[in-house]
């Protein structure tokens, strides 16, 4: 399959990147700064430009979303308004224009997080947009059938226990190979509305 895979070069877009090349995909890389292509996926402009750059794919993946970590009280609208925009406007306008782009049977997998369902301190924003990207997964696979959507919903990974383990306290982590592998299943598979949890 030919897949644009969005924030290719992070942590865990680095971990998709080399399980979809080790199954065979041929795989398209967009980053802000790095990548095949570039892309600020904040900009629906540019998430125009970068679809109109990629040609037809099989399968759109993101790895990108980035949300604001601080107290409630200390959050302000713009901080909202930022994760908002960050995460979950720029994952729907990946949907919502690629569904004209991506192969007729083509699938789409976004990204969020196990704070959609295991909230913990400082982490109100992430949240809510996970919470809405997940409600919004659910939703929009019964329109734009037979493409598909799902989500990979990870907790901390392992690999990361020493910067952000103590953010997660009592919570199991999950090695970035592991995650990989439900972006895998998501790309691969026939489900569609789905939060895999890896």
């Amino acid at each position: 399959m030919k897949i644009l895979l969005i924030g290719a070069s992070g942590t865990l877009g680095t971990a998709v990147h080399r399980a979809l090349t080790a199954r065979g995909h041929d795989v398209l890389t967009a980053g802000r700064s790095s990548g095949d292509l570039r892309v600020d996926i904040t900009d629906p402009d540019g998430i125009a430009a970068l679809y109109a750059r990629a040609g037809r794919v099989d399968a759109v993946v993101s790895a990108a979303g980035p949300v604001p970590f601080k107290p409630l009280a200390d959050l302000t609208p713009d901080d909202f308004r930022a994760g908002f925009e960050g995460k979950v406007l720029s994952q729907v306008e990946l949907v919502r224009q690629g569904v004209s782009r991506i192969a007729e049977r083509g699938s789409f997998t976004l990204v969020t997080g196990v704070l959609a369902r295991e909230p913990i301190v400082t982490g109100s924003a992430a949240s809510l947009v996970n919470g809405a990207l997940e409600s919004f997964v659910r939703a929009a696979a019964i329109e734009i059938a037979p493409q598909r959507v799902n989500a990979v919903s990870p907790t901390v990974f392992t690999e990361d226990l020493d910067r952000y383990g103590d953010y997660f306290p009592g919570m199991p982590s999950v090695d970035l190979a592991d995650v990989a592998l439900a972006y895998v299943r998501s790309v691969e598979g026939a489900q569609t509305g789905q939060v895999f949890i890896p």
